[in-house]
């Protein structure tokens, strides 16, 4: 899913601030999902995030 559609999906909006809301959440599920080496949150340049397992 690209990062402006999942923005307005989940927030109805895909303001700047809303954006960086977005990079901190990620942040904090990476480090909940770091015990699993399975388990990765990619950035994918232009796009958004891609989660693999």
């Amino acid at each position: 899913m690209e990062r402006k559609t999942a923005l307005i999906t989940l927030w109805g909006d895909d303001s700047f601030f809303l954006t960086r809301t977005m990079d901190v959440f990620i942040t904090k599920l990476r480090k909940h999902l770091r015990r699993d080496p399975g388990v990765a949150i990619l950035n994918i340049r232009g796009i958004g995030y891609k989660m693999t397992c």
